[in-house]
């Protein structure tokens, strides 16, 4: 079957990667990898002309390199969407469901290969500056570290915060970190983590405006250190990575690094720093996605001053589509997050996962350029590594793809990838192959389309059916389920998918 779906689609299955121009850096770039939380599609200037929030440095950014129209998060959820681009690994393959909170254990794996061991490995300074989520060890008081899922604030008055904290960001390759455990202003513990060290113990009990997440204001109960300002985090996180890049420059000019700067914007709650209220008039989530384009531009700016911007791969983009609040800014401002697609975060709908996804890399990546090549971001992974002339591992990089031919432009006919897998918060799955998107479950997958979005539900052509299937092509929007009109196309898809789950992997061995 897999061999007749070969014919049908009419490209070479796992030898597609081998028939693209091999393009390797004759000097290893720096690497800054700049993740949103929770940014849509339609919230960039260059993307949605219909933007009612400025961002004129992802605007700029987008003319100095690449912009790619088909860019996917791994997953529709925090958690999920970070072990996968820290791993190039979908995070559906751990068994492990939802999102991490507060002080839950470790998800990736003792001795699994993570993007920053790999450039470690090659001689890189790593450091990562943000939002973790993918979950480390705390120790209780006898010694024995806290449970590894659930809790709540309970949870977190078990750790001793005296004591250090492993299998965090330094344990999986970075030299550097300065973060929060999980989401900084929402997850039971709100305090920042130097390293293997909480800067300040939290002993403040903070509760929650709301509890709705159709509110700006949404957060958990939770501890919180005293001088940890919700409003002023990003701004904490800009000066951390400006520092870092200071501090390498200035200690290592003749080496490279690597910098993984993830920020609280534009996640919930909605809480921008005191210069940003009022910048745009979409509301206080308008205002954050402003400070999210401001901390890009300080960035750059910094690339520029220390002059190693020639010298550096900088790629931006999200950790999944836009929240549900995004309804609230849609009835204010007419500003519409998730433009075009449907469906928000938590959605395997394109608004869940379809995010922007910019490159910059001078006399490397051609100005001004577009690709609607499908990528997703496992492909940071394999994309590290070509850069740098190193082969992954069979038991590494499981679903990623070197991408470094599109972002040159020097990609063939053929696409790179066979086929690109969706996972929601659920685990969910989905595939897409060429203009076809298989949805192997009813539904979004995610939110729940009663109450306060029903008027967001469109109607299932096909309700019977087991699952969704739909031409992008031809349907962009995914409002015609061609389920049971199409077998053969579901057959095939659904072959692809379960071949994924067998063989572990998604991309060919060492791609």
């Amino acid at each position: 079957m897999i061999q007749q779906f070969i014919r049908s689609f009419g490209a070479g299955a796992f030898l597609v990667t081998a028939l693209a121009p091999v393009v390797v850096a004759a000097e290893r770039p720096n690497v800054l990898l700049i993740l949103a939380d929770d940014l849509g599609y339609g919230d960039v200037g260059c993307y949605n002309p219909e933007s009612k929030v400025l961002t004129p440095h992802l605007d700029k950014l987008a003319r100095q390199g690449l912009r790619l129209t088909d860019a996917h998060s791994p997953a529709t959820v925090c958690t999920p969407s970070r072990y996968s681009v820290l791993t190039g690994r979908m995070c559906f393959r751990t068994g492990v469901r939802g999102v991490l909170t507060g002080v839950d254990g470790p998800l990736i794996e003792p001795r699994r290969l993570t993007v920053a061991e790999l450039l470690r490995q090659q001689g890189y300074t790593t450091g990562c500056v943000g939002k973790w989520h993918v979950g480390m060890t705390f120790y209780q008081h006898n010694g024995e570290p806290v449970g590894p899922r659930g809790g709540g604030v309970e949870k977190v008055r078990q750790v001793d915060f005296s004591k250090p904290i492993r299998n965090g960001p330094t344990g999986v390759g970075f030299d550097y970190f300065f973060g929060t455990a999980c989401c900084p202003t929402t997850d039971w513990l709100y305090a920042y983590i130097e390293n293997d060290r909480v800067v300040e113990t939290p002993t403040e009990l903070v509760r929650p405006a709301t509890r709705n997440w159709l509110e700006y204001e949404h957060f958990r109960a939770g501890l919180k250190a005293p001088g940890f300002d919700f409003r002023k985090v990003d701004l904490v996180f800009l000066e951390k990575s400006i520092r870092f890049l200071q501090r390498h420059v200035r200690e290592r000019p003749d080496e490279p690094f690597f910098l993984f700067h993830a920020t609280q914007a534009v996640h919930l709650p909605a809480m921008p720093a005191e210069q940003f209220v009022g910048k745009t008039e979409a509301g206080p989530l308008g205002d954050f996605i402003y400070e999210f384009d401001y901390v890009v531009g300080e960035l750059l700016g910094a690339l520029d001053r220390l002059g190693v911007a020639d010298n550096t791969l900088v790629m931006v983009s999200s950790d999944n589509g836009p929240e549900i609040v995004i309804t609230q800014m849609r009835k204010q401002s007419g500003h519409d997050s998730a433009r075009p697609w449907r469906g928000f975060k938590r959605d395997n709908w394109e608004g869940g996962h379809r995010v922007p996804f910019l490159a910059r890399w001078p006399g490397r990546i051609p100005p001004g350029s577009v690709s609607d090549e499908t990528v997703c971001l496992t492909d940071v992974m394999a994309t590290c590594a070509a850069i740098v002339g190193a082969e992954l591992p069979e038991d590494a990089g499981e679903d990623s793809y070197n991408i470094l031919p599109v972002l040159v432009g020097r990609q063939g006919n053929v696409p790179l990838r066979t086929y690109t897998l969706h996972q929601t918060i659920s685990n969910a799955l989905g595939i897409r192959r060429g203009p076809w998107k298989l949805l192997a479950h009813k539904g979004s997958g995610g939110n729940s389309y009663d109450g306060a979005l029903a008027e967001y539900r469109l109607p299932d052509t096909d309700p019977d059916a087991p699952g969704q299937l739909y031409n992008l092509a031809d349907d962009p929007g995914e409002t015609r389920n061609l389920y049971r009109q199409q077998p053969r196309i579901v057959a095939e898809l659904r072959q692809w998918l379960e071949d994924s789950r067998s063989r572990g992997r998604s991309a060919p061995p060492g791609k």
